[in-house]
């Protein structure tokens, strides 16, 4: 497939413009420091890469950057960028929108806070304590949700370089909720107590880099089981819940 990766020298577009040449697809990346790109990349890899060199705030260079592009993903900025991460967000989006030409998958990166709490109908970003700048992954989840793209929102933990013990225990990925189990007592704590209990076990939801960038790269079709889903990712035993 064609992807365009936005956000290609980030620590997760990096991986998934790799990754994607491994895989055999044929990756553009959309950057402004293509000297970064190639530092970032062995020469094999970078050779394969169709760059860009654009702003993403133009409208005129994402559109055109977007014809005859499969899948575009949204790996750039972050909410520590405040207004401006929901300015290139909805800035993609909107040119995702009007390019006739392109297919119209999306993947976008958001955060474990957008998941739903299992038996509550509460979402992490929403409780006490958590920081206010997550609530910008709320708004650009619901920019998506106002589209007729066949969007998905990858909502990992904190992301890693590996995982020591990956094999000893299995990804396991959930749509909507976050992939813990949870026991169903928890709808009766709450909101400060709930939110203390998911700080409790922030460390379950560590995840690689590479399991993130290979969730999204295996889920590349047109409505498929993610279109206009939240996906979360954690490695489990099978354990009893808590």
């Amino acid at each position: 497939m064609r992807i365009i990766v936005f956000g290609a020298t980030g620590n997760t577009g990096k991986r998934v413009l790799a990754q994607g040449v491994r895989m055999g697809h044929r990756m553009t990346a959309f950057v402004r420091n293509p000297e970064k790109l190639h530092e970032q990349q062995d020469g094999r890899i970078a050779q394969q890469v169709n760059v860009i060199v654009q702003d993403m705030m133009d409208p005129g260079s994402v559109f055109a950057a977007l014809a005859h592009q499969d899948v575009a993903v949204l790996a750039a900025g972050h909410a520590g960028q405040g207004e401006d991460f929901v300015r290139i967000v909805d800035s993609i989006v909107s040119q995702c929108e009007r390019q006739p030409q392109f297919s119209g998958r999306v993947w976008m990166m958001g955060g474990a806070g957008l998941l739903g709490i299992p038996h509550t109908d509460r979402i992490g970003n929403d409780l006490p304590g958590f920081p206010p700048a997550f609530q910008y992954h709320n708004r650009n989840l619901d920019r998506l949700r106002r589209t007729g793209l066949d969007w998905s929102v990858m909502c990992p933990g904190t992301m890693v370089d590996s995982m020591a013990d990956s094999a000893q225990v299995r990804l396991h990925v959930a749509t909507e909720v976050l992939p813990l189990p949870f026991s169903e007592t928890i709808r009766e704590l709450s909101e400060v107590e709930l939110a203390g209990h998911l700080f409790s076990r922030l460390q379950e939801l560590d995840v690689a880099y590479e399991d993130v960038a290979n969730c999204m790269l295996n889920h590349l079709e047109l409505a498929g089981p993610y279109k206009g889903k939240r996906v979360g990712l954690a490695y489990r035993n099978e354990e009893p819940v808590r």
